[in-house]
């Protein structure tokens, strides 16, 4: 329930009202005034605040108590006056005020006429009580188990986007800035901390203390931060001098390590990479029990899931190691992109999450280099268009208002497409040019907050030309990239030293008036047979010509895939590029061919090319070694199956299983069961053993089996390979004894990447009654971590035989399920569309309709998550209906037996 809170000045009283679901008062010429608390019409009727007043600085005293479970706290606003007005309205959510004042030179304003005036500053007193949350949100209560079993309670918050007002009065929105003072009682057994340092701590009644923390800089309500715990922390210093510390429960403090180092290198880098010192003299790193997001970067206090954090040297893999380095750096980056410069508003929050998205990749890549960062940016575009490709899409910059819109805001668009666009803007622009326009931009609006343009105009002056004559209107062009969904499709046609371009938006719909209208200035670049340099072309129209010096027998558009766009080739061009990836696919890069990939399948959801064609480039797939196309590839092709797997259709889906399995075969034969390799290679071989065991590979499922019951044996004592062994507890996890093992160790284990491997091989489990057990435990959040409910959910929606009970669950606990986790979060989304996007068939497209279409707009009847399920239905019902019968031909004519198949890869003929 959104509230917010207001200050009358004639009579001063304060009132409550629920902008939803209250009775009307009035009407004067716009929009209904609700009736507030005091059965007067409340004085706003707007979902933003007003701009008669705004906060220079909060005095905030909290004392939580972890007993009771509740919290006390008061507040002092110092506020100036941008215009007369006799009433100041702040937010406030579920908190009870006991006692309001005004002040003015600290003398009480009392008068039925108060009237604020223009420029004066005044004060506003609150005292309030509330219940610490039971949800992720606000001031929320956490917990842990020692190894002993006792359970430990530690108060948190969590405040982006809407809920700081949950944990105090305030003015909650991003352009209200201001300096915070805070201090936190709390009882000598705990520790507190918050954004700044503390000062000092005193000695109250009671066995009480009071942590007094050194005031902020200027920043918004969303990034306050404070955690009563009793944790432990390490530190070192950075060569700035900062002072950095990573937090945890006590018994997990030797798994900081790595996070402190990481920490530590990426926040110099950022120091040198945008010219600006972190302004503040500490950061701390805090793990949180339970957590919804995977982390939060709350200025100088981020809070991160446990698993996002802790890296056991003992028992991560190197996926938990690239994971943990790219979220700090994500969060590290906020410090400057969404804490020093702020988004306006929230429809501009790409700016904060597209810029942390996109520097997670440029900052790792430089401090760590080992990690391969740069092999997995890729992923994040095609992970953005599959989001983007659809009608129910969004501009990157789109108008939102209410809560529950805002969170939805946290999606693909602003996170993965932005970073997408914004590489692609760098790499048009060249590194140098883009980094110059970036930091002028954080300089000129340090402690500020921004819209789109003005980083724009921040990269104008520093903008590349294209051609010696003209200067690269960066405004002009990315306007078109953030100003309108979705994202073009070029079709390019070779006709002698002719190069015919058409652009049009690629939309997976029916509707071709959804495709109209739309036109993006696209930076395409090129290589061809001829030249491996690349070239550029800047294309604004709908159609364009571009020439070549001579005669090539390819051309390879979008180098890289730079660019934020797909390349489909007319006439010849897909039949060039089949050929030369069956004799020399090197020719090209790991992106290149991964690009290819990607782009040949998703022109045939499209109905742009018949699906014989991307099957037969997938041929080529037996010789490719490299993770991004050989990723690619099963990204590609594992869909196909699954879509078969829920039209019950056995034999079909065993000549597709089959004919990925022998595609891969040789790869898979040729993993060694250790942690040997770079990163890149030990991240394919978890892979490709997992998928071979779940597939029944009889090589991979006997060494799993061995391995595993040696580890049983051991109860668990055996060290395994780290990077095999969610392959070798998915094969364990398959009988009832090994599942109600692997559940004892989950339980047991202090080692959060051990538990998210467990975790993952219990919900592969055959065994239904389990997959059941496993989500109500979830749900229920003793056992299992209710922070982890959407990760359950969705796998075992994944899972052959918990697909229908995932289902089920998703409709039978709906109503808590939003409570828990609030419409609009990306929690629900990713159970929404996760739940939902294999199924096929009309009777299921009817069923899911039905459900979402019961909701009310408290439920989430309006959630754009739900017209995403359904559009994602709906396109998998034309791609079967159409594809279904050419996918069995296909299959029928081009995959051989297995010893056909190992002669033709050797030989390159297919």
């Amino acid at each position: 329930m959104y509230r917010k809170f207001s200050i009358h000045c004639a009579p001063l009283i304060f009132v409550f009202v629920s902008l939803a679901g209250v009775p009307h008062a009035s009407r004067e010429d716009g929009p209904l005034f609700p009736q507030a608390t005091n059965g007067q019409p409340f004085p706003w009727n707007k979902m933003r605040l007003p701009q008669a007043a705004s906060p220079l600085h909060y005095d905030l005293l909290i004392h939580p108590n972890l007993t009771s479970l509740d919290f006390a706290g008061s507040v002092k606003i110092q506020v100036e006056a941008h215009e007369e007005t006799n009433t100041i309205v702040l937010h406030s959510k579920d908190l009870n005020i006991t006692k309001a004042a005004l002040l003015a030179s600290q003398i009480a304003l009392v008068s039925d006429s108060t009237v604020l005036k223009k420029g004066g500053i005044y004060f506003i007193e609150l005292e309030f009580v509330a219940k610490l949350s039971d949800s992720f949100n606000g001031f929320y209560r956490s917990t842990y188990r020692t190894r002993e079993g006792e359970e430990r309670i530690l108060a948190t918050t969590q405040f982006e986007p809407t809920s700081a007002r949950a944990a105090f009065p305030c003015f909650d929105e991003p352009t209200f800035k201001a300096n915070f003072s805070i201090r936190i009682r709390r009882e000598s057994r705990h520790i507190s901390i918050s954004n700044m340092p503390k000062l000092r701590t005193l000695a109250l009644p009671d066995s009480l203390v009071e942590d007094q923390f050194d005031v902020t800089v200027k920043m918004s309500t969303y990034l306050v931060a404070f955690i009563v715990c009793d944790f432990l922390s390490i530190s070192k210093n950075t060569e700035h001098g900062v002072k950095i510390s990573v937090y945890t429960v006590p018994e997990k403090i030797d798994q900081a390590e790595l996070a402190l180092d990481a920490a530590v290198r990426l926040l110099d880098f950022y120091d040198d990479y945008f010219d600006v010192p972190y302004p503040l003299p500490k950061l701390d790193l805090v793990a949180i029990p339970d957590f919804q997001s995977g982390a939060m970067e709350n200025w100088g206090l981020t809070t991160y899931r446990e698993s996002a954090l802790l890296f056991d040297p003992h028992k991560s893999s190197a996926s938990d190691k690239l994971d943990i380095t790219t979220v700090i750096a994500h969060e590290l980056a906020h410090q400057w992109f969404g804490n020093l410069v702020t988004m306006e508003w929230w429809n501009d929050l790409w700016l904060n999450e597209g810029f942390a998205n996109f520097m997670e990749f440029v900052s790792v890549n430089f401090t760590n280099p080992e990690l391969q960062v740069e092999n997995y940016f890729l992923g994040t575009c095609f992970v953005a268009m599959e989001v983007d490709s659809l009608s129910s899409s969004h501009p990157v910059s789109t108008p939102v208002e209410n809560p529950s819109q805002i969170q939805e805001m946290f999606d693909g668009v602003s996170y993965e497409k932005g970073a997408c666009i914004l590489h692609m803007l760098r790499e048009f622009l060249t590194p140098d040019h883009f980094k110059s326009g970036i930091v002028r931009y954080l300089k000129q609006y340090s402690y500020q907050n921004t819209v789109n343009t003005h980083l724009w105009e921040s990269l104008i002056t520093v903008s590349a030309c294209l051609h010696s004559e003209e200067k690269l209107d960066v405004k002009a062009m990315m306007e078109t990239w953030t100003l309108q969904e979705g994202f073009p499709l070029v079709t390019v046609e070779v006709k002698g030293h002719q190069v015919r371009l058409r652009q049009e938006r690629y939309l997976k719909c029916e509707d071709p008036s959804q495709t109209s209208g739309f036109l993006w200035h696209i930076p395409l670049t090129y290589i061809t047979s001829n030249s491996a340099a690349i070239h550029r072309f800047l294309l604004k129209t709908k159609t364009d010509v571009l020439y070549l010096p001579e005669e090539v027998d390819w051309v390879k558009f979008n180098v890289g895939m730079s660019g934020y766009y797909i390349i489909h080739y007319e006439g010849s061009g897909w039949d060039d590029l089949i050929t030369l990836l069956k004799h020399n696919h090197t020719a090209l890069s790991s992106n290149d061919l991964a690009s290819l990939v990607n782009n040949v399948f998703q022109l045939v959801s499209v109905g742009k090319l018949p699906l014989d064609k991307a099957l037969d480039l997938s041929l080529y797939l037996c010789h490719e070694t490299e993770i991004m196309p050989v990723m690619q590839g099963f990204s590609e092709l594992v869909p196909l199956y699954k879509l078969i797997e829920k039209r019950d259709m056995e034999a079909l889906e065993n000549q597709m299983k089959g004919y990925i399995m022998h595609l891969f075969h040789e790869l898979i034969d040729g993993q060694a069961w250790t942690d040997d390799g770079s990163v890149s290679e030990r991240m394919l071989r978890s892979y490709l053993l997992l998928f071979a065991c779940l597939r029944g590979h009889p090589h991979c499922v006997s060494t799993a089996t061995q391995l595993f019951n040696k580890w049983k044996e051991s109860n668990g004592n055996m060290s395994l390979p780290n990077d095999v062994s969610r392959a070798v507890f998915t094969v364990g996890a398959r009988t009832e004894e090994g599942w109600d093992f692997l559940f004892k160790k989950y339980r047991e284990s202090l080692s959060t990447s051990l538990k998210s491997r467990i975790k993952s091989a219990l919900s592969s489990s055959p065994l239904t009654h389990k997959l059941k057990w496993m989500m109500e435990q979830s749900l229920e959040g003793s056992v299992m971590k209710m922070q982890d409910l959407p990760y359950v959910v969705t796998s075992v929606s994944n899972n052959p035989k918990g697909y229908k009970h995932a289902w089920d669950f998703l409709r039978a606990n709906w109503r808590l399920l939003v409570k828990k986790f609030d419409l609009g979060s990306h929690s629900i989304a990713h159970m929404v569309t996760g739940v939902t996007s294999q199924y096929s068939t009309r009777e299921m497209l009817e069923e899911i309709r039905e459900f979402f279409g019961s909701l009310t707009t408290e439920t989430g009847i309006e959630l754009r998550c739900i017209q995403q399920a359904l559009e994602n239905v709906e396109q998998n019902i034309r791609w079967m209906d159409k594809n279904l019968p050419l996918l069995q031909a296909w299959l029928d004519k081009k995959h051989p037996e297995p010893a056909q198949l190992d002669d033709q890869c050797q030989h390159s003929e297919l």
